[in-house]
């Protein structure tokens, strides 16, 4: 069986939510499946660390595909051709993208559909692509895989699919994310944050995450404890930086907020663990993998009661309504204050966090492929 995958997102050194899910997936899968022959189809230089297994034979596909316009180049027109050629059986996309022009069973991994409810926070034509052309994939693709019961609702309901032909495959958390020492997070602290306690957000700083509203809730929570906490955000600039800016001119405590950039590995690892907690409050989430990777080092997490967040956190967060500054402002003095508070969510997530890896999430996945290559199984 021949599986052709869209790789435009295994980009070295700059791995996201979605990027993050492609490589871990395929790495247990290649490996696991010798058998099969995977076609890897990158929009660009790709690097050899993404192959990784001998039954992967890597394409560069054109022209690279940073643009609606170029998507649906790349998609429509670059891409069919190239399967064809490839003699390909099955095209698996983690991004969710499919290509209506190819006569092939198709499986997308579709994460969330934010953009169906807040179209305000993405740019006018991307936004505008996604609303087109998603609800015709979710109806082209043989089955769909997304990773949570409430993606797996939302989608089903916006879009009219059978429940039957979607598949949840829960995301995981690195095997990199592991519990600090107190030595370690002292010197952690010392380094990040000239020896002060701190929150720290991590992901993208996409409007939808609402770093706005976490950098007033911060602010406020300064003025009314005095504690000289700092705010760590992890992540890369996106569309409505110049909204946070503005946001960040108007704090008394701005100065205390720092901008740590992208991190990963073991620099991430350090960051979650000498932490006193994650906040993540964002208004739309198809999964929230950093309170996953939180838990695992843990760190007590304060996440939004929104979407599919309180499906991953269960009982092991302090969830907190992310339109309601009062409400995250609680949630941030409760669990800086209240140790014994903070120790239980931390034990709670322990627990919590086994009931998610990436290998049952690479074998969830490889059941919704076989399902498509044998739907008579």
């Amino acid at each position: 069986m021949r599986i052709a995958v869209n790789t435009r997102l295994l980009l070295p050194g700059k791995l996201e939510g979605i990027g993050w899910f492609t490589a871990e997936t395929l790495r247990r899968i290649t490996r696991a499946h010798p058998e099969h022959e995977f076609i890897f189809l990158f929009d660009r230089p790709f690097s050899e660390e993404f192959i990784f297994s001998g039954n992967i034979k890597p394409l560069v596909v054109s022209p690279q595909s940073r643009h609606p316009f170029l998507w649906y180049t790349w998609f429509e027109y670059s891409l069919p051709a190239v399967l064809k050629r490839a003699g390909a059986d099955l095209f698996l996309s983690p991004d969710g993208y499919l290509s209506l022009s190819a006569n092939i069973p198709s499986l997308p991994v579709i994460h969330d559909i934010n953009f169906m409810h807040k179209p305000e926070f993405h740019p006018w034509l991307a936004g505008k692509y996604y609303r087109h052309f998603f609800p015709r994939f979710a109806t082209r693709a043989a089955r769909i895989a997304t990773v949570s019961e409430y993606s797996k609702n939302d989608i089903c309901n916006t879009f009219g699919i059978l429940p039957e032909k979607t598949d949840v495959v829960y995301n995981g958390a690195g095997n990199v994310f592991t519990p600090l020492s107190g030595e370690e997070k002292a010197d952690v602290k010392d380094k990040l944050a000239s020896g002060n306690d701190y929150f720290i957000f991590v992901g993208s700083f996409h409007e939808r995450k609402n770093i706005i509203g976490l950098l007033k809730a911060f602010d406020s929570f300064r003025i009314e404890t005095g504690q000289k906490f700092k705010l760590v955000l992890v992540g890369e600039k996106m569309n409505g930086y110049n909204r946070m800016e503005r946001t960040l001119s108007d704090m008394r405590f701005r100065s205390d907020v720092i901008f740590a950039g992208r991190m990963g590995g073991e620099d991430l690892r350090k960051a979650y663990g000498a932490s006193v907690a994650l906040v993540f409050i964002p208004f739309f989430e198809g999964f929230g993998i950093p309170v996953l990777e939180a838990m695992n080092c843990n760190t007590s997490v304060i996440a939004s009661d929104r979407t599919s967040i309180p499906e991953v956190a269960g009982d092991a967060a302090h969830l907190v309504d992310p339109e309601n500054n009062r409400s995250v402002i609680n949630g941030m003095i409760k669990v800086a204050t209240d140790e014994k508070y903070r120790e239980t969510l931390i034990q709670r997530g322990a627990v919590r966090k086994n009931l998610f890896s990436w290998e049952r999430t690479a074998d969830l996945l490889w059941r919704s492929i076989e399902s498509v290559i044998n739907p008579e199984r």
